[in-house]
Order: structure tokens, then C-alpha cells, then sequence
């Protein structure tokens, strides 16, 4: 039986689902228990917990807001920091729980949510590539270089990617980009370095 908040968190978030729920219920944690919900496929529940949230915690809006996008109807919408702070965590605990039809109806939305934060794309590929779903991750980092190219994280992500492949050479132009960008950029100094 799980006895504390962080036992908790830690096993939902490594896909250890058994005794989440009932904790998070039995001590109120209305957010984690709609959580619980969405991956129970219980998304009027957890609309409902987050609804009920929405005046003390920035997070249920940005819940509420993500289940429209699940649901195809919106009319709440997200911010810019609900996107930078929690699009990425909540598309990896989905795919961590094989939700990969909701992850879909979120990533439709990719456009939309451009207009609001021009990271969604680079935070979209990410998710992707730290999944092994590289294929969809090229798909959307190719979008977020076409988009908004003066981003130097993203010339970065670029660089691992080749330095995986063992392609030196584009591995040092994609850092080469990053630092012509943000000059100083410690994690593609310290890349370029090493290759």
C-alpha cells in the first residue's frame, strides 16, 4: 500500500498505476486522481477534478484545455507557459501509458498551439525523440526548424541526433548553427568539444 505523496507520484509517473488512484483519492490530491482518470479512459471524471480546480491551480486549465484537444472540441485555451511547462510531461505520461490515440488528437492541435508558444513543435519532437518514436520527432522538429530557426536548443537537439548517427560533419554544422545563434551555448560548446 502506497503510504506518502512522493511514492506515489514517482510510481504513477514510471507507469506503476496500482494504488495511485485510490491514494491520490483518499487524500485529496484532485489533480494526480484526474490524472488517474484520463488514463483510466475516465475523461468526463477528470474534466470534472480539473474543472474543479480551476481557480488554484494553473495546471487543471491547461488539464481541462487537453482534454478538449483529446475530445476535438475547445473553448478554453492554453497559455504560453501552460505549453512550455506541461505539454511535454503530459504527451511523455501518455505515451508511457500507451495513449498513443490521445497523444494523436493532442498533436493535431500542433498549429493551433504554434500560434501560442513557437516552441510547440521543437517540445512535440522531443517528447518523440526521448520515446524512440524518431521518424514523428523529425517530422515535428523539421517543422520547428522551418518555423522558428533562431531557436539554438533546437540546432542542439539536431546535433545529438547526428552525433548518434555517428554524422560528424552535421553534428558540428547543426552546433555551428547553435552557437552562431547564442554564442556560449554551454551544452554545444561542451559538444563540440568532444567531436
Amino acid at each position: 500500500m502506497i503510504t506518502d505523496y512522493s511514492k506515489a507520484k514517482e510510481n504513477f509517473l514510471s507507469a506503476n498505476f496500482q494504488g495511485c488512484k485510490k491514494f491520490f483519492q483518499i487524500h485529496n490530491y484532485k489533480l494526480e486522481q484526474a490524472y488517474c482518470e484520463i488514463i483510466l479512459d475516465n475523461l468526463q471524471e477528470a474534466y470534472e477534478l480539473f474543472k474543479s480546480l480551476e481557480n488554484i491551480d494553473l495546471r487543471a486549465n491547461w488539464g481541462m484545455v487537453m482534454l478538449e484537444f483529446i475530445k476535438g472540441c475547445v473553448s478554453h485555451y492554453p497559455t504560453y507557459f501552460e505549453l512550455r511547462n506541461f505539454l511535454e510531461i503530459d504527451l511523455n505520461i501518455l505515451i508511457t501509458y500507451c495513449k498513443g490515440d490521445y497523444v494523436e488528437k493532442i498533436v493535431r492541435y500542433a498549429d493551433f498551439m504554434f500560434t501560442i508558444n513557437p516552441e510547440v513543435y521543437k517540445f512535440i519532437g522531443r517528447v518523440f525523440l526521448n520515446n524512440d518514436l524518431k521518424p514523428q520527432a523529425l517530422f515535428f522538429l523539421n517543422r520547428a526548424r522551418d518555423n522558428f530557426y533562431q531557436d539554438p536548443e533546437l540546432h542542439y537537439i539536431y546535433a545529438q541526433i547526428f552525433r548518434e548517427e555517428n554524422n560528424l560533419e552535421q553534428c558540428k554544422r547543426a552546433l555551428l548553427a547553435c552557437l552562431e545563434i547564442l554564442p556560449g551555448y554551454a551544452p554545444a560548446v561542451d559538444l563540440l568539444k568532444k567531436i
